[in-house]
């Protein structure tokens, strides 16, 4: 990847780990949804702006992804998007309080392996 290239992949991977925050925390402001409550949250979640939020930055990651698509191999792109994974972690870790258990940390520490090998080019 080039830089220019490098820096599309890491904007498409913070706008979509945005996304997820977004989604969690206005997922939070909603509470448990029930069968007796299912209707009422789902109208709420227009009325929600950590909701709405969440929902614009999934969609200009997915822009981010399409246009980073037009000059990266899918091949390459597509599992190194997985470091999304990372960064979901870590917002569910620092911002939700979040435990991160051992066997969660070694998963984490297999897909970095797993994505620098698929983007290590010689």
């Amino acid at each position: 990847m080039t830089p220019q290239e490098f820096g599309l992949f890491l904007i498409t991977i913070l706008v979509s780990a945005s996304g997820q925050f977004f989604l969690k925390a206005g997922a939070l402001k909603l509470g448990k949804v029930t069968a007796s409550n299912l209707v009422s949250h789902v109208l709420n979640i227009v009325m929600t702006p950590e909701l709405l939020a969440g929902l614009v930055c999934y969609g200009l990651g997915a822009i981010a992804y399409i246009l980073l698509l037009t000059r990266v191999k899918l091949s390459v792109v597509a599992p190194a998007a997985a470091l999304m994974y990372i960064f979901s972690v870590s917002l569910g870790y620092f911002a939700f309080h979040e435990p991160i258990p051992a066997n969660r940390i070694l998963g984490l520490g297999f897909i970095i392996c797993g994505v620098i090998l698929v983007v290590w080019q010689r």
